[in-house]
């Protein structure tokens, strides 16, 4: 049987691992599978970072998206590359911790999360573009359910929470932009919706485009 660094060659064993926290810590939740990296990405996270008052953000540079195809999904190592040449901010930690613990699924990774490290506050980032779909994700009541959730708002998409099951279901635990400040030591379920500048750079409209750069983002 393979171990890790056999499946994903290149990747560095450090990002194998979660990176390190204390308890009493903020820390942020950001996945995808960055392919690649870009300005929108950016955003997201400055916003969170700001608004929800966090120690830590996490960038969970996924194996592979199981809601999408993964054909031409280019190595682990070049995306976590990628992800480090565009975070300057020594607060965002880039991590593939789900590629050593066998997880695909978002419900999956979060309960990791939270058996190894008790006493961290965390809250899982979301762009508002993945309202819509939300409630296709494997165990999404459970992913809700975990840890509070933040929504930051993304091109075509500051609507979409109105009308989105996720939206509807939980809109009991909806918590006022204006104490986002206080998601984190909210149990779960809670969210909010974060309004801010938007860009309207997407991953699909790069790898459509030119070839990916992160020097672009």
């Amino acid at each position: 049987m393979t171990g890790p660094g056999e499946r994903y060659p290149g990747v560095a064993r450090k990002y194998l691992r979660m990176p390190h926290v204390e308890p009493g810590m903020t820390v942020g939740l950001f996945g995808g599978s960055f392919n690649p990296p870009h300005s929108g990405h950016q955003l997201v996270t400055e916003i969170a970072l700001r608004r929800l008052g966090l120690d830590q953000l996490w960038w969970m540079v996924t194996p592979g998206n199981p809601l999408k195809d993964t054909r031409g999904l280019p190595p682990l190592a070049d995306r976590i590359a990628w992800s480090e040449k565009i975070n300057a901010d020594p607060r965002v930690k880039v991590t593939a911790f789900e590629a050593s613990h066998d997880v695909r699924f978002t419900a999956d990774a979060l309960a990791v999360v939270r058996r190894y490290n008790p006493g961290v506050r965390f809250v899982w980032i979301m762009g508002a573009d993945n309202l819509a779909s939300f409630h296709h994700w494997q165990n999404w009541r459970d992913i809700a359910s975990t840890f509070p959730i933040a929504v930051v708002d993304r091109p075509g998409a500051t609507l979409s929470y109105l009308s989105s099951k996720m939206a509807i279901t939980f809109d009991y635990a909806r918590v006022d932009e204006c104490d986002a400040a206080l998601l984190a030591s909210l149990p779960a379920p809670a969210w909010t919706f974060l309004h801010g500048p938007r860009s309207p750079v997407s991953s699909t409209a790069i790898r459509n485009g030119s070839k990916p750069s992160v020097n672009e983002a």
